[in-house]
């Protein structure tokens, strides 16, 4: 039996909002922590303000308090080696290592990992000007798909339809740094799927469909996340043992027989093609906003299990789902995915969850001096609701919607739209 732990929870979005309502509630947890939190992680958390990129004041915090073990939420922090440096320093922390993170961090590096152990993924190339991108782009055609190689917070894949398009991608993207990777346009529906890794051994989570557009009927432009529901009927039991057996397992092999064991949340981001499922891209973290959902229907004890994964023991372990489907809706403030607007009063979050089925994770959010909660980013809710179909979850998480007020926020009123019209 574990004794109770002291945990700090690293983050402040609407993942880290559904990971601290999840190991808040753990008998293992004694005491919670988040850095920097936000004001819906007030509720379930001390909040402290070190930022996700101050590793020194990040560990410095976790040896001042006490701390027993770290849930690192975001990629920026995992990709910068935030678990290498609280191990060093004798800290227990869930995620993967700087050179396994880079399976996200780097989109050239995640190519040629899978090239070299015959993972099924999109053809591409690699480049580190745009010019010679864009001399391809030219050679090949549309559409076509062009990326970023480091990290763009979910807004550095443009799926071009026009050469001019394309062109104007990849002039756009070098901005990020670290290169350009031009690929094969995949046909099909994409899907999400995650496991939990402890370094030898893939335990298979839940699929889950997330919507990328910021518009109605999945158009505009790309954003992190206009909302998510889970399962995906798409991945059917076929299809999860084929991710499993030809993408998760061979990617849990391939890293540690190449020295850098991966820990932590994998993410596989897919393309269900006629072909067979092809993978995207990686996550090495909890997707936002399918984490949302996730944990909506995740019956087992979150807690135990990061911990098993951390420690190397999820040979045996198993996990509880609920057979229901969660589906969260995301609102955003008027500007997103641009510039959003900033500092507006939001009302209704308890309404919005006097249903049972219906917890409201915050995101950008904060707490003013006289009490009101205001926005403060993008993305700023995430309604999430549970329902026996699709359609139930979908109609109980709009009218949970509906009872928040905030002038400045929008969104989407179609997410489920794959799956609500099959079972509602």
């Amino acid at each position: 039996m574990v004794a109770p732990m002291r945990v700090l929870l690293v983050g402040s979005g609407g993942r880290e909002h559904a990971l601290a309502w999840a190991i808040a509630a753990s008998p293992l947890c004694d005491k919670l922590f988040c850095a920097p939190g936000n004001a819906g992680i007030a509720n379930e958390a001390e909040c402290v303000p070190i930022n996700v990129l101050d590793t020194e004041g990040l560990v410095g915090f976790a040896r001042e308090n006490r701390v027993d073990f770290v849930v690192v939420g975001p990629e920026a922090p995992l990709v910068a080696g935030l678990v290498d440096r609280l191990e060093a320093a004798g800290i227990a922390a869930f995620g993967p290592s700087a050179a396994a993170a880079r399976l996200e961090g780097s989109k050239g590096f995640m190519k040629d990992f899978c090239a070299r152990h015959d993972i099924p993924t999109a053809a591409y190339r690699r480049f580190s000007d745009a010019e010679a991108a864009k001399d391809f782009i030219r050679s090949q055609g549309a559409p076509i798909v062009v990326k970023a190689d480091g990290l763009a917070a979910g807004k550095g894949v443009i799926v071009a339809r026009t050469i001019d398009e394309a062109l104007a991608a990849a002039d756009a993207l070098q901005r990020y740094g670290g290169g350009i990777v031009v690929e094969e346009f995949l046909e099909g529906e994409e899907a999400s799927f995650f496991a939990l890794v402890d370094g030898r051994t893939a335990l298979p989570l839940a699929s889950a469909q997330d919507h990328k557009r910021v518009g109605d009927g999945d158009t505009g432009p790309n954003t992190g996340g206009m909302g998510a529901y889970s399962p995906a009927p798409c991945v059917t039991p076929a299809i999860a043992e084929e991710v499993m057996a030809r993408m998760i397992r061979p990617t849990v092999a391939g890293m540690a027989a190449e020295g850098t064991p991966f820990t932590g949340v994998l993410f596989a981001g897919l393309m269900l093609t006629a072909k067979g499922p092809r993978l995207l891209e990686y996550n090495v973290r909890f997707g936002d906003p399918e984490c949302q959902p996730l944990m909506m229907r995740l019956e087992s004890d979150l807690l135990t299990a990061l911990v098993a994964a951390r420690d190397g023991v999820l040979d045996d372990f198993a996990l509880r789902w609920r057979d229901d489907t969660a589906l969260c809706v995301v609102l955003a403030a008027k500007g997103y995915p641009g510039d959003p607007k900033k500092g507006g009063t939001i009302e209704g979050i308890e309404a919005a969850e006097s249903d049972p089925a219906v917890k409201v994770f915050q995101a950008g959010t904060k707490r003013t001096s006289d009490g009101r909660i205001v926005a403060d980013g993008g993305r700023v809710l995430g309604v999430t609701a549970l329902g026996r179909t699709p359609g139930e979850a979908q109609r109980r998480a709009y009218d949970a919607v509906d009872k928040i007020v905030w002038e400045d926020g929008f969104c989407r009123r179609d997410i489920g739209w794959r799956v609500v019209g099959r079972d509602a």
